[in-house]
């Protein structure tokens, strides 16, 4: 079921405590009033945090919107990560990627965004985006751009829903696919990071794996490694 939020409210005077924004590979740091007591996964890594109380610079914004429920991606992190090691789900760096691709049949799924796919992008890749423009123009839609919009940023992304449905359009269950995106995440704990890191790659990589795709490999480093390591790579003319 789809749980309210009967108010977005943004106004001054904020104690703050820090959430994050990934679009791409940058990460941006947002203040947010401690007083937030609902959340929504809008980015590629780490969910923005909008609630019934968000207090920042004076602006105040109110909204009766209705959250749709929750997605598997949306899932927390510590979950996600927790079923891509069950599932054995590996992460190779980028050379390795790159000679699965060439001698073993294996398919590199590039999930970032259509127009960051056609700038550059291994020979051979698929695209499919797992996060996407925000479309609609629901009541919720609209709460979340002006949220986005408050921020600055004018081009807020939102889970594509058609992710699995255009995957198995393009690939068999069975099929040896590499999931990569800007930054690439890991699964590896750090000192600082415990748990790793999620990304889109990740994300993407815990969809396939609940829905039934057996070869999933996650490309560690992303396609940044890639490119700076000067492997192979194309580009797609402006039509």
């Amino acid at each position: 079921m789809a749980s309210a939020i009967p108010t977005l409210t943004l106004t001054s005077k904020s104690t703050c405590s820090s959430s994050y924004l990934h679009l791409g590979v940058h990460t941006s740091a947002l203040t947010l009033s401690n007083n937030i007591q609902e959340h929504v996964v809008v980015g590629c890594s780490r969910p923005v945090r909008f609630g019934r109380s968000l207090k920042h610079r004076g602006l105040t914004i109110q909204s009766t919107a209705t959250k749709p429920a929750k997605s598997p991606a949306e899932e927390d992190w510590k979950t996600k990560r927790g079923v891509l090691l069950q599932k054995r789900v590996r992460s190779v760096d980028v050379k390795e990627a790159y000679r699965l691709q060439q001698e073993n049949n294996f398919v590199i799924l590039d999930v970032r965004p259509v127009a960051e796919f056609k700038e550059a992008h291994a020979p051979g890749a698929i695209n499919v985006q797992v996060y996407r423009l925000i479309k609609e123009w629901t009541a919720w839609d609209i709460a979340r751009r002006a949220a986005f919009a408050f921020f600055g940023i004018f081009s807020g992304t939102e889970e594509n829903p058609e992710f699995i449905q255009s995957v198995e359009a393009a690939l068999g269950k069975d099929a040896k696919i590499i999931v990569a995106c800007s930054s690439g995440g890991t699964m590896k704990p750090t000192q600082n990071l415990p748990e790793g890191q999620q990304s889109r790659s990740l994300i993407a990589a815990y969809l396939l794996v609940l829905n039934g795709y057996n070869n999933v490999y996650h490309l560690e480093g992303g396609l940044y490694q890639w490119f700076k390591e000067g492997l192979p790579t194309e580009a797609e003319e402006e039509e």
